[in-house]
């Protein structure tokens, strides 16, 4: 243990290996080559190639890890393409949600996830509400205004929307 721990924190001599090595050893992401083909439905031409994230931009990435996050999920969990009676596990955290991508890619994800009827617990900054908004059918807000107590208001979509709505009237 003390070795590994000693690796962690870089070896005199050693750190720039080091550092690679806990890059790759922490990150699921590093564990596996991969690669996807975005290809348009009409003809079956290749629109855009990943592989491995590499060279692509921020929205690109996103996109790609909400392919990857999705494809896995179906394998793992054996989920049919828009089967919406099943047995199977299709509840899915996703802390730290649509925060910093685009609104576009979150979309992406959110029709993704959709599609494989995947029940969602999102966790996102306030400012993305407007793009989970249609997604889901209960908000919660979290707010801890004297750093000891957490309070919790949840509310359904409808009830957001009207009080949203008379908030801006």
């Amino acid at each position: 243990m003390k070795k590994i721990i000693e690796r962690f924190r870089g070896r005199e001599g050693s750190t720039d290996i080091d550092q690679k090595w806990t890059r790759k050893v922490t990150d699921v992401r590093n564990w596996f080559s991969f690669s996807a083909s975005e290809r348009w439905a009409e003809d079956d031409k290749e629109h855009e190639h990943y592989t491995d994230s590499g060279g692509k931009s921020g929205g690109q990435k996103e996109k790609l890890a909400y392919t990857v996050l999705a494809a896995s999920l179906a394998y793992q969990f054996g989920l049919e393409w828009g089967e919406s009676k099943s047995r199977s596990f299709r509840f899915v955290v996703i802390d730290e949600a649509f925060g910093r991508g685009s609104d576009d890619s979150a979309t992406y994800g959110l029709e993704l996830f959709k599609k494989l009827n995947l029940q969602l617990l999102v966790v996102t900054p306030l400012q993305k509400i407007h793009v989970i908004e249609p997604y889901v059918a209960n908000v919660g807000f979290v707010s801890n205004t004297d750093g000891e107590r957490s309070k919790l208001l949840t509310m359904t979509i409808e009830a957001y929307r009207a009080d949203k709505a008379r908030r801006a009237s």
